[in-house]
């Protein structure tokens, strides 16, 4: 039997990149966070480093799935220079206020158990970083822990966590 891997999940906005109000909407206003040597550190540690967000913005047609695209290829490439890699990056492009219900969306676990499939990931080995309750929910409902950071806070604050 194959043996499982271990993650350690990202929330975005706020986490990796500077939270903008609701929504960042452009690629202008992406601003990435310097978490380069804490994901570099997690990631010589073994971890799997796995994207999270929620981006109802998508739902709210404020940005396309392009500009979306192009913004997480800039967080990739910005991180990749500082010898971080991403291993994949899942978003819920739903809006109850305009999609309805679906699973993806942050408190539920779908994304969390997206890529606990997807990579053979061990849920109690595994962690997932973010700046809101609802990412906390949504790892406790996926078997990781939740480890909640204030907004702009650097992960390297909570380092210690994540054996």
């Amino acid at each position: 039997m194959e043996a499982k891997t271990k993650a350690v999940f990202l929330d975005r906005d706020g986490v990796l990149n500077k939270e903008l109000g609701d929504y960042v909407c452009r690629v202008d206003d992406f601003k990435v966070l310097d978490n380069f040597e804490a994901l570099k550190t997690l990631q010589d540690r073994g971890y799997l480093l796995i994207v999270a967000t929620n981006q109802g913005g998508l739902a709210k047609g404020w940005y396309t799935e392009a500009d979306l695209a192009t913004m997480h290829q800039h967080l990739r490439d910005t991180y990749k220079a500082h010898g971080v890699e991403f291993t994949d990056m899942f978003y819920c492009p739903h809006h109850p206020d305009f999609t309805g219900d679906c699973d993806c969306r942050k408190p539920k676990p779908g994304l969390l158990l997206q890529g606990i499939a997807k990579y053979n990931i061990d849920p109690a080995q595994s962690y997932f970083i973010g700046d809101r309750e609802r990412d906390v929910i949504a790892g406790t409902a996926a078997g990781v822990k939740g480890i909640l950071i204030d907004s702009d806070q650097p992960i390297s604050s909570v380092l210690d966590q994540i054996k």
